[in-house]
């Protein structure tokens, strides 16, 4: 099985996205690896696995990005996708949807059945920077790429 940094890079050269990875010490949490990359921890896209359940459908998951300096607001993801509760996936739930540890997970879905929630305060920033799906790479790229690429759904799902 190809792993998620491969596929991540894969998809990247497929639409000839200009990108660089950044090469690092083993580091997920988002203002320490935002400290070692050099940029400022707003521009990072923090990816969290999350399920729901309630409002149709029985247990869904989504993956939400918002900025790295910011917190999930879980009852506005669960306004936003329709749903009565929903938590953060644990480890071995978010690894099996995510194909990479926590903290490595990229803000892109390799899975039909996760789409992805993006919180709009990523649009402030032409440049982003985000975790490659593995603990010790980085991937700087611009934002219009990334939204072009992803088309994900937009949602106010975060707070400071």
């Amino acid at each position: 099985m190809t792993s998620t940094h491969n596929r991540l890079l894969a998809l990247l050269d497929k639409y000839q996205i200009n990108y660089r990875i950044v090469e690092h010490i083993h580091e997920g949490r988002s203002e320490e690896i935002s400290k070692i990359r050099g940029n400022h921890p707003d521009q990072a896209m923090k990816a969290i696995v999350t399920s729901v359940r309630g409002g149709g459908g029985g247990k869904r998951y989504f993956l939400a990005i918002l900025p790295g300096i910011r917190k999930l607001d879980m009852k506005a993801l669960c306004r936003a996708v329709g749903a009565q509760k929903g938590r953060f996936s644990p480890e071995d739930e978010a690894t099996e949807m995510a194909g990479c540890m926590m903290g490595a997970v990229p803000p892109f879905s390799f899975r039909e059945d996760m789409p992805v929630i993006v919180d709009p305060a990523c649009k402030n920033n032409e440049e982003v920077v985000f975790n490659a799906g593995r603990l010790d790479r980085s991937i700087f790229m611009a934002f219009a790429d990334y939204d072009r690429i992803v088309r994900p759904t937009y949602a106010d799902i975060s707070f400071s």
